[in-house]
Formats: C-alpha cells, sequence, structure tokens
C-alpha cells in the first residue's frame, strides 16, 4: 500500500501578498474587485496615464455621464464597431466615443445584450486609437474577476475617488503559490465512508477551493484526478443545460471503486463557476442562448472569454497534498496541458462519458466542436 500521506500544517504554502510579483499586491487588487461589485471607479496604472474607469453595471449614480467608454472587442462587434480581426480576440479591449456623453442609462444599453431589443437603436459611435500602455486590457479583467459586465464609463462627471490598481496588482493576486490548505479533515461521503476533505485559501482571493480525497492516500499510488469547476445549476439543483452534475457524481463512484481496489482519487472542486466567468453571467449566457446562440458565442456576446479558468490552482493543490504523478479523468486536453505546465505528470488520460440529454445536446456539441473536449 506505500507509506501514506498525511495532512499539511494549516499555514503550508503561505507567501506574502505580492510574493510572485515585485512591486504587485494582491491586496490592492482584492480592494479594486470589491470596488467594482459596490459600483465605485478604479484606476488602473494611474502613472501611464490610466483614467478613472466606472463599471457600467454596478454604477449607482444616474446622472453621471462620460465623453467615452471602455468594451471588449466582442461587444463592440455586435455593435459593428470592430472588424472580424480584431474581435478574434473577444477579451480584448475597444475604446469607444459617440457623438454626445454617455449617460448611465445609455451606456447600460451599449454594454448588455440583454437590453438589445429593447434599444436596437445605438449610437453612433466609433472606435478610438488604443493607449500604449495595458490598463484597457487590465481593467477588463478585474471586471471579469468581480463577476460583472466587462464595461466602464472613462473619467465620468462628477468622479468619485477612484481605488488605484495596476497590472503588477493583478499578477499578484493571480499568483498561485498563494494557496494554502486552510484546513483537512475525514469526511464520509454517500459515494465511499473513507473519505477526507481540504480546503484550500488564499489571503487575498475570497473562493476556497477544495479537493476531496476518496479512499487512503499514498505516496506508491498514482491517484485518479478530476479537476472539476463549480456549477450552483447542474452540480446542487441538476440543470439538465449542462452535464457537470452527472460528470461530478459519475468521478465519485469511480474514485470510490478505485479505492476499493486498493487505490484512491482526488476531485479538485475549483470556485470558478461558468468557466470562470461567474454565475450571474452565466445566466446571462442561458439567456442569449435561448435567443440561439451557442455557448461560446453566448459569452462572446456578453463580452467575456469562452474559457477563462485558472487552471494553476489545479496545479498547486496537487503540490500542496503531494501529489506529483496523477491519472486525468476528462475529456479536455486543455486540462492535460495546464497541469504539465505546472509541473504534474500525467501518466494517463482517462475519459468519462455520462450526462447526456436532450437539452444539453447542442451544449456537448459545442464542447466537442468549437472547444476542443475530446467526446464521441
Amino acid at each position: 500500500m506505500g507509506t501514506a500521506v498525511g495532512p499539511r500544517t494549516a499555514d503550508d504554502g503561505v507567501r506574502p501578498l505580492s510574493a510572485s510579483t515585485p512591486g504587485g499586491s494582491a491586496r490592492a487588487l482584492a480592494q479594486a474587485i470589491d470596488a467594482l461589485r459596490h459600483g465605485w471607479p478604479i484606476r488602473v496604472d494611474a502613472e501611464h496615464g490610466g483614467p478613472a474607469l466606472l463599471p457600467v453595471e454596478t454604477a449607482a449614480e444616474p446622472s453621471l455621464t462620460a465623453g467615452r467608454m471602455l468594451i471588449s472587442a466582442a461587444r463592440a462587434q455586435t455593435l459593428k464597431l470592430a472588424n472580424q480581426r480584431a474581435a478574434a480576440v473577444p477579451h480584448s479591449p475597444v475604446l469607444i466615443e459617440g457623438g454626445e456623453a454617455f449617460t448611465l442609462d445609455l451606456a447600460r444599453a451599449v454594454s448588455d445584450p440583454a437590453l438589445d431589443l429593447a434599444n436596437p437603436m445605438k449610437g453612433p459611435f466609433r472606435a478610438l486609437p488604443l493607449p500604449e500602455h495595458d490598463w484597457p486590457q487590465t481593467a477588463l479583467e478585474i471586471a471579469r474577476r468581480a463577476g460583472i459586465l466587462p464595461a466602464f464609463l472613462i473619467d465620468p462627471d462628477p468622479a468619485d475617488q477612484p481605488v488605484m490598481v495596476t497590472a503588477a496588482d493583478l499578477a499578484a493576486f493571480s499568483a498561485p503559490d498563494t494557496l494554502r490548505i486552510a484546513a483537512r479533515t475525514r469526511l464520509p461521503t454517500a459515494a465511499a465512508e473513507q473519505a477526507e476533505i481540504a480546503i484550500f485559501r488564499s489571503p487575498a482571493d475570497m473562493r476556497e477551493h477544495a479537493a476531496l480525497i476518496i479512499g487512503r492516500q499514498s505516496s506508491d499510488a498514482t491517484p485518479l484526478v478530476r479537476v472539476h469547476s463549480e456549477c450552483l445549476t447542474g452540480d446542487v439543483f441538476g440543470s439538465l443545460k449542462c452535464d457537470c452534475g452527472p460528470q461530478l457524481d459519475a468521478a465519485l463512484h469511480v474514485f470510490a471503486q478505485e479505492a476499493d481496489r486498493g487505490g484512491y482519487g482526488v476531485v479538485l472542486y475549483l470556485r470558478q463557476e461558468g468557466r470562470g466567468i461567474g454565475l450571474v453571467n452565466k445566466l446571462r449566457a442561458y439567456r442569449l442562448q435561448e435567443q440561439g446562440h451557442d455557448t461560446v458565442d453566448a459569452n462572446r456576446r456578453l463580452g467575456l472569454p469562452d474559457e477563462a479558468r485558472d487552471f494553476p490552482i489545479a496545479g498547486r493543490m496537487l503540490s500542496l497534498l503531494g501529489i506529483p504523478r496523477i491519472k486525468l479523468l476528462t475529456n479536455n486536453p486543455a486540462k492535460l496541458s495546464a497541469l504539465q505546465e505546472q509541473g504534474i505528470e500525467i501518466v494517463e488520460r482517462v475519459p468519462l462519458n455520462t450526462g447526456n440529454n436532450p437539452h444539453n445536446a447542442r451544449y456537448l456539441a459545442t464542447k466537442r466542436d468549437r472547444s476542443g473536449h475530446l467526446l464521441p
């Protein structure tokens, strides 16, 4: 059976907030995310001329106006403001201006595709040259992490004092080496009574990721591992629009069988709802799917990437658990390359085929045909 691997200490893996990125502060990025969710402005890379940016979705003062907006290329394409080449990178930034100042109502009609039918006549607008520095791209990424629409009023009038943040702060916040094991304990489950759960926490990030270890962890055994991203609608409510819940259930039972044979399995449960765009934006994408768009196009009409998960977190979790080699239970080749980039050796890919139903047939076809999943 080999030597059992015991739990790590609660402070194992602790790093300073800015350890991986000199000059960056994960705390500053966390404050910027909080500001955006409250509707407060941020200023990205002020030393390079970054303006004050007010989040269109959450701003609360209706009298605010601005001469320019920052939106994504995919949304600009919907408004006929970006050519196909520019829109090929949906999450890239586009600056726009109109013949008159943007009010908050107009800005929301510009940024939210759910309002397109009610506001078919918008504009005219024109795209402006982007600055040399990367504050527009950084701002859109911070909006994604805040779970809001990627749209900002630029230098709104009147303007509150913005929260200052830099691209280096984003890099520090994203660094996986700040993750640590916060708690670990035995957790009997319906799939297997011999199971443990470990919770992982980063100092600046409020999301808590989890690992469920089924069976007896041993340094001599190569575990089966499933990297599973949070899906409230599928995992908890049994949604038929995706295959997430059935895949999670199937993985647990596969791991229980592996434990019966003397091995063990690990579910890495990543708190990255909607492939990284957040629960609210995922439901917005669902509404667009009801209008005929597939999963990829729905995300892009929102101005969001169709794949935004942070897989290095999974690599860090495995490292903290003392697991260097795995058999990966997945149909997604991107997960293999992402974990290999984190130094995890993958000795085998094990396919998982379950959860097909009439409601998710198009979703699964899109995963196969547009996202490269290895489905039958």
